[in-house]
């Protein structure tokens, strides 16, 4: 179980190095850190990678809950507002830088 947790860091720092290096000055724009979801979990999230097919700017991130297994979701996505209990809300909120 240790040598997989040690390969997972190890992944999460390559990712982040590399949405680092791959992103456009708009994706830097979008702040790494710890999110919390209109819904009430938080999030961590590493970094803006890009699809190898579309080009489409990809949020990777990490719930700071469970498993913390690596999600992506489209930035667009990511960075809109949702209407929740009739309020409009952003979908995920900036806490804190880490």
């Amino acid at each position: 179980m240790a040598t997989v947790a040690r390969q997972h860091a190890r992944v999460l720092r390559k990712l982040s190095a590399r949405a680092q290096s791959y992103t456009t000055p708009e994706s830097r724009l979008m702040q790494t850190g710890r999110y919390r979801h209109y819904k009430g979990n938080e999030y961590l999230v590493i970094g803006v990678a890009r699809h190898s097919e579309t080009d489409e700017e990809l949020v990777v991130y990490q719930p700071c809950y469970g498993n913390r297994g690596l999600w992506v979701r489209p930035k667009e996505m990511f960075l809109e507002t949702v209407t929740s209990n009739g309020v409009t809300v952003p979908r995920f909120a900036f806490l804190s830088p880490q």
